[in-house]
């Protein structure tokens, strides 16, 4: 994407300025972030989801040193050569080895160890065989039992194998995953349960990543009421606030509620102040955004920062404000204005919330938004001319649970249901957006569509 930004506006809201293109909303956005939030240093295990703003160097080799990858007996190889079921070879048990602790016994020529796995290999081994490839014999020489996978009870006197082992058999060399000083994980790498366990594998005791972006999330309107609340004649249950502050968490924010506000310039003005105080890297407020006599979010805006770039050509969500306050040392603290429209609101987060919560958290470049996919459209569909739609559509699936593909490797969807910016049970329904370009005012059943999967990083 260019970085070109949009001048500011500084309150000359023009109605009559052409609609900007999703990319050039988003590059605007973007451009108005310098770069990632600060550093902190956490344990591996507290840095799920965070992403890595140095790299982790492996401060040990893994495995540390040469280990078992079977439970059995570490032996010589070349005292295996000429074992067969006709003649088997016999080898003295001369000791054991334990996970977690450095075996003292030395194999040589004719013994073996027993071995557990993970075990560090014996000196004088070069290969392990596994127990069920062996029978225990007593001290006379007698078998005390069947080939088994048992490796447990006494220690036999000997045992008894009836083919050749190889050289290295059933032994991890030291290093051979990882090897100490080596870049095990690059920053820029998001820490995932397996790099966590990767990180702390090689002796990360500590990474360093990127701070979680704070966002202060603010609804709007006279109507609107806190769950619970009585809605008398003319109130609406809030969706916007709860719907809005788990779409922060998931996109890796920490969610800060600032509550709902009345159309009155003071109120939303005070709570924006209360958001600043707060430290919070982002603002996102629902409604008032429009130009109804009432929309007094843009005006707040303007008194405590200022707004770079407002309505964009989209559906649902047309009505969309952006704006920063400076502030010193840090990164702006960025000011998102949503549509009222439950809908709308979300899915203007999903386009441009997002990416710049994950810009904050140090994401790449690649990954700030969704990776598309294909898919076949099987409903007919028409929408606003000269503006994207982003339809709620759920995939059709197999009794696994896969989506199901065409020939061509394109997912089946279907809409999820009614497409109005008010109808949430289709949003909820919802596990893709199907995108229409803006040329395109109807598509008939079956034509191809961009899609975005909703639970996709």
């Amino acid at each position: 994407m260019s970085q070109t930004r949009p001048p500011a506006s500084h309150g000359h809201h023009d109605p009559a300025r052409p609609l900007l293109s999703v990319e050039q909303a988003l590059d605007g956005i973007l451009a108005a972030i310098p770069g990632p939030l600060p550093t902190e240093r956490l344990a591996p295990a507290s840095a799920v989801g965070r992403v890595l703003a140095e790299p982790v160097v492996a401060s040990t080799s893994l495995p540390p040193w040469d280990n078992s990858a079977m439970d059995g007996y570490a032996l010589l190889a070349a005292d295996t050569v000429e074992a067969s079921a006709e003649r088997p070879t016999v080898l003295r048990v001369v000791g054991d080895a334990r996970a977690g602790v450095a075996s003292e016994v030395v194999v040589t020529s004719g013994s073996a160890v027993r071995i557990a796995t993970g075990a560090p290999v014996p000196d004088g081994a070069d290969a392990v065989i596994p127990v069920e490839e062996t029978v225990p014999l007593d001290g006379s020489g007698a078998a005390t039992g069947g080939k088994s996978r048992d490796a447990t009870g006494e220690l036999p006197a000997a045992i008894q194998l009836e083919g050749p082992v190889p050289s290295g058999a059933s032994i991890r060399r030291a290093g051979s995953d990882v090897r100490a000083g080596q870049t095990v994980l690059e920053a820029g790498s998001v820490l995932s349960p397996a790099a966590i366990a990767l990180a702390s594998g090689v002796g990360a005791d500590a990474v360093t990543v990127h701070r979680r972006p704070r966002v202060a999330v603010l609804a709007t309107g006279d109507e609107v009421r806190a769950a619970g609340e009585e809605l008398g004649p003319a109130g609406i249950p809030d969706a916007n606030r709860p719907g809005l502050i788990g779409s922060v968490t998931v996109a890796g924010g920490e969610a800060v509620d600032l509550g709902i506000a009345p159309d009155q310039l003071e109120d939303v003005l005070d709570r924006l102040r209360l958001g600043l105080a707060e430290r919070v890297d982002a603002i996102i407020v629902s409604g008032g955004v429009s130009v109804g006599p009432y929309d007094v979010v843009k005006t707040a805006f303007d008194q405590i920062g200022r707004i770079d770039l407002w309505r964009v050509a989209v559906q649902p969500g047309k009505p969309f404000a952006f704006g920063s306050v400076d502030r010193e040392g840090s990164v702006p603290v960025l000011l998102f204005g949503l549509p009222g429209n439950p809908v709308s609101s979300l899915v203007t987060f999903e386009l441009f919330v997002r990416p710049a919560l994950r810009r904050l958290a140090g994401h790449r470049r690649d990954r700030l938004v969704r990776p598309a996919d294909r898919a076949v459209l099987n409903d007919r569909v028409t929408k606003s001319h000269g503006r994207r739609a982003f339809l709620r559509v759920r995939a059709q699936r197999s009794e696994r649970g896969a989506p199901i593909r065409d020939g061509q490797g394109r997912a089946q969807v279907r809409l999820a249901g009614g497409q109005g910016s008010h109808v949430l049970s289709a949003i909820a329904a919802a596990d893709a957006l199907a995108i229409i370009p803006e040329a395109d005012d109807e598509l008939p059943a079956g034509a191809e569509v961009e899609l975005w999967w909703l639970d996709a990083s």
